[in-house]
């Protein structure tokens, strides 16, 4: 099985969010719903302060803990691509996958009463294509492709996990992340933007 996933180089992105409006452009999304989220963080003290964005989406885990709990196969591996794949028609609404993901990925729509999240555009890789956010980036920082082509690529400087988010073992995630350093601070405050 073929395994797909991103690549964010955080030491390029400026914290434009155009790779987050490209997904709720693309995927029609209300107020409120994200499936691709840039967040600031801020570190150090003064006189060395430093700031740094990450944007995520989901990581198409190889191990995905939303798939795991959810009981009616809605959330799904795709057999070809390791993409975590979701069946809005299967879907009834219990939460197990958002509770599941320690990523907080899976989104509640509650005028539909089930869940949504990013299939990281499947009908535009479909076509060869890459997902809205990649092509959105204004300054390149997100690669999607083949996770075993992205590591070959950017493996010496790409990581899969930073203090800020979950432990990479607990799921696998098929995510590679070029860090600033200011990302191996234990002390930061995210700033809303």
């Amino acid at each position: 099985m073929s395994q797909y996933g991103f690549y964010f180089d955080m030491t390029k992105c400026i914290g434009c969010r155009t790779c987050q409006i490209a997904c709720k452009d693309k995927n029609r999304l209300e107020v409120g719903s994200l499936f691709r989220n840039v967040k600031t963080y801020e570190t150090g003290t003064f006189p060395n302060p430093s700031i740094y964005h990450l944007s995520t989406t989901c990581n198409h885990c190889k191990n995905p803990k939303c798939a795991e709990g959810c009981p009616t196969g809605a959330l799904h591996k795709v057999e070809q691509n390791g993409i975590v794949d979701y069946e809005p028609d299967m879907c009834i609404g219990c939460k197990y996958c958002i509770w599941n993901c320690p990523y907080g990925v899976p989104q509640y729509v509650e005028d539909e009463g089930i869940i949504n999240k990013c299939d990281a555009c499947k009908d535009l890789v479909a076509k060869g294509q890459n997902p809205a956010c990649v092509d959105a980036c204004l300054m390149r920082c997100i690669e999607f492709g083949e996770l075993d082509d992205l590591k070959k690529k950017y493996g010496k400087d790409a990581v899969s996990e930073l203090p800020i988010l979950p432990s990479a073992s607990v799921t696998n995630p098929s995510v590679l992340i070029k860090p600033r350093k200011a990302a191996y601070s234990k002390v930061y405050v995210e700033r809303e933007v």
